[in-house]
């Protein structure tokens, strides 16, 4: 009598595998609480449900599982059995959308309103039993939580309906909202946009961006960082990217002797924590040499006179998990016979197969465990060329402090070449834009500047939307880098609010 480990190293196959086999008739017997196996009588049955061609299985039709397969280690004993090194174990698999649809008839009667319900079938009327297995449920899968995004759209119901056909109609796919952010996240769709990429302006360190004190700057970009919670889609990325600056903060005093250093990243910090974000890295942006001198007070090379130059800012990663309790369904069967595991993260609800029909258990028997952020993220429909990050980009970044240099916009003439007092360099977005986005997908840039985030998402095949609202300041530096850029053959969409 065999162990079940030593039936599983006979035969070549996984606990999974195993237990399935079991379920289908494996002759074996239960002592306390584990099994022995006769080989003799396990060879027999396999070789007998191989000459049956398949097993009658949980599905409507026919069909071999490419996931089940069964590798011999000897000859199987009927000669009318090819043997090419492992058979296949058959059985009947067929998932399909009407399928799908009559599985969780009952889920979807309790979870959906009948608006919901007539809407959700209504998109899926036009697939046929045609789309099978792996491409069926992921239309199902895309349907079902496009269904709870209406829902959730819904609490906020104030937004722009022309902005937001502007936003969703892809023409060039290099779209512009001239105006003030804050009033434009306003008036934008819940959970619109998949990637946010910005550098703020810098308090008080340019004429165009002046506040009264430190108080009122850090005010009006948490009104800001709290609206882009609710516009950014959940699961998804806001890249921001600041440095510390030294002046006055303006609150006990306006005179000289009043300037400091600000840590604006740690103010930063902690107001996205507190709007809701979860906050990730701090990527330490090395700006290289710097030309300043200042540092050195003239040569006075004795203690408390010297002091290192800053050349440094910084990219914060922050993650957006709004937790969602409305059960999705199994990305392998499809099944919303699933129940709430646990959160695998804070705001990010697992769950667990309980559909014994599904495909995938895990050793233990276990039901398949996953996440809507492990669906998008584990998505095989974009695992595709345009998604693909070059070695290049991952050894660039391969360490969270790197080194580039800024955009130099001074020519030898003395003349700003970019038009811009603060040019974005290109190396930001484009890291954000590969490493947190899928193609197509909606990339923002709330302070979009010289544009170079729109840009870049353009040029790496998303959707680059800009907000500005300095409009004589930038637009015509704007649609002169856009020609640039484009050899004049990309115009830019326009909307202002």
């Amino acid at each position: 009598m065999f162990t079940e480990k030593e039936i599983l190293c006979e035969l070549k196959i996984s606990r999974t595998t195993l237990w399935r086999l079991k379920k289908k008739g494996l002759p074996c017997i239960k002592i306390g609480s584990s099994y022995r196996y006769n080989k003799s009588d396990v060879l027999d049955w396999i070789a007998n449900n191989q000459q049956d061609k398949y097993l009658i299985d949980y599905f409507d039709t026919q069909q071999t599982s490419e996931n089940l397969e069964l590798q011999f280690s000897y000859q199987p004993t009927d000669s009318t059995i090819s043997f090419n090194g492992y058979k296949k174990i058959k059985h009947s698999y067929k998932i399909t959308i009407p399928y799908l649809l009559k599985h969780n008839e009952e889920h979807l009667n309790k979870l959906f309103t009948t608006h919901e319900l007539n809407e959700f079938q209504q998109m899926l009327s036009g697939f046929n039993g045609k789309i099978q297995d792996d491409e069926a449920v992921r239309i199902f899968s895309n349907a079902y939580i496009t269904i709870l995004k209406k829902r959730h759209q819904t609490e906020h119901a104030e937004y722009d309906s022309k902005l937001d056909k502007f936003l969703t109609t892809t023409n060039n796919n290099l779209k512009i909202i001239w105006g003030d952010c804050f009033k434009a996240l306003k008036k934008m769709k819940s959970e619109s946009i998949h990637l946010m990429v910005t550098s703020p302006p810098y308090y008080n360190a340019r004429e165009y961006s002046q506040w009264e004190n430190l108080h009122a700057y850090l005010d009006d970009m948490r009104i800001i960082i709290r609206e882009s919670y609710r516009v950014l889609d959940n699961h998804r990325v806001w890249v921001f990217n600041i440095g510390d600056v030294f002046d006055n903060d303006n609150l006990k005093t306006k005179s000289v002797w009043g300037k400091r250093r600000l840590p604006l990243g740690a103010y930063f910090i902690k107001i996205f924590e507190e709007e809701g974000f979860e906050f990730v890295d701090d990527i330490i942006w090395d700006k290289g040499e710097v030309e300043s001198q200042r540092h050195k007070n003239s040569g006075i090379n004795y203690p408390f006179y010297q002091y290192p130059v800053n050349c440094y800012e910084h990219i914060l990663i922050f993650h957006k998990h709004r937790l969602d309790t409305n059960r999705i369904p199994c990305p392998i069967c499809g099944s919303l016979n699933v129940n709430g595991n646990t959160q695998s993260e804070i705001g990010v609800q697992s769950w667990e197969c309980k559909n014994d029909k599904c495909l995938e258990r895990s050793p233990h028997n276990r039901g398949k465990r996953f996440s809507l952020r492990s669906n998008m993220m584990q998505d095989a429909s974009k695992r595709i060329s345009e998604n693909y990050i070059d070695e290049f980009t991952i050894a660039k970044w391969r360490r969270d402090i790197v080194k580039f240099p800024p955009v130099i916009k001074i020519d030898k003439n003395g003349n700003n070449r970019v038009g811009h007092s603060a040019p974005f360099p290109k190396d930001i977005p484009e890291m954000a834009i590969k490493y947190f986005s899928y193609a197509g997908e909606k990339v923002l840039d709330p302070f979009a500047g010289s544009f170079t985030t729109a840009i870049v998402a353009k040029k790496l095949g998303r959707i680059g939307i800009g907000i500005e609202i300095n409009k004589q300041m930038f637009e015509s530096v704007i649609k002169k880098r856009i020609s640039e850029e484009f050899n004049g053959e990309i115009e830019l969409e326009e909307f202002t609010l």
